[in-house]
């Protein structure tokens, strides 16, 4: 049960870090962008999507240095 706890308490802190850096892209990465590229990024879809492919691959990433390779 202690193990199940551990991963539990860290599914929940990599989704707080995952909200905040959510929070700040949206408060202040991505009217940047779109004040750099408003040809693009003036589509909302697009935003949502390359803001999802981001922090996927943030939270997988941190995930799989956490866990690391099983020894056999």
């Amino acid at each position: 049960m202690g193990e199940r706890l551990k991963i539990f308490t860290f599914v929940a802190i990599l989704g707080f870090i995952a909200g905040v850096i959510a929070e700040l892209t949206i408060e202040y990465v991505i009217p940047w962008l779109a004040a750099v590229l408003p040809a693009i990024f003036s589509i909302r879809y697009v935003l949502s999507g390359l803001a999802g492919a981001f922090l996927t691959l943030i939270i997988v990433s941190v995930w799989a240095y956490v866990t690391g390779p099983k020894e056999a």
